[in-house]
């Protein structure tokens, strides 16, 4: 009798253990499936808050693209008082855009990664030479030549500054470029942490 009770000790023993072991197994499984889920979506934000944040400088240089080029039709037109008004215009408009992209550009800064972050700062600053060089023209613009210039300057009578703002704008393109390629990686290698892949040298971080 004792036996047959022992056994039955055991063996209800045995089940409970069993039962707890297989519950502490579900339960373990269940929370590993719900913090990757928890993961998934997180890196899933994090993808579509970057990929807002890239389109909207992308969105914004390209403005700024299409901007230049009516102020480089501008300078290569002969001089006139109509001429310098337009040039006037453009130059303030450029402004209100240059205020677009940069705000782009420090929301990406804040979205990261590092590379896509550099990239869009690089090209933030790659604004500058062009900027000055439309508003040198400007400054000229009122004036009569002085002296002869150099070759690809000007043409005879124009406003002037054309040469100097096309040569200035070329990098500004190149720096969108660079900022294209980086977000493209950027988007494309977000890992589980949300951490997207580096990729060393491409891009030079310092101001």
């Amino acid at each position: 009798m004792y036996a047959t009770l022992a056994i039955a000790a055991v063996t209800g023993g045995t089940a409970v253990l069993a039962s707890w072991v297989t519950s502490r197994g579900s339960t373990r499984a269940a929370r590993t499936q719900a913090e990757t889920a928890a993961r998934a979506q997180r890196v899933e934000r994090l993808r579509e808050s970057r990929r807002a944040a890239y389109l909207d400088l992308i969105e914004q240089a390209h403005r700024m693209g299409e901007l230049c080029w009516e102020i480089s039709a501008v300078l290569n037109r002969p001089r006139s008082a109509q001429t310098l008004t337009e040039l006037r215009e453009l130059t303030e408009r450029e402004v209100t855009e240059y205020g677009r992209l940069r705000r782009a550009a420090r929301v990406v800064d804040l979205e990261g990664p590092e590379t896509a972050s550099a990239a869009a700062l690089a090209l933030e600053r790659s604004t500058g030479p062009f900027y000055r060089a439309a508003r040198a023209a400007l400054a000229e613009g009122g004036q009569e030549p002085r002296g002869p210039r150099p070759r690809g300057d000007r043409r005879e009578g124009s406003v002037g500054g054309a040469a100097e703002f096309d040569a200035a704008f070329r990098p500004f393109w190149r720096a969108v470029e660079v900022f294209i390629e980086e977000a493209r990686a950027a988007h494309q290698h977000v890992d589980d942490f949300g951490v997207a892949g580096v990729r060393r040298g491409v891009v030079n971080r310092s101001r």
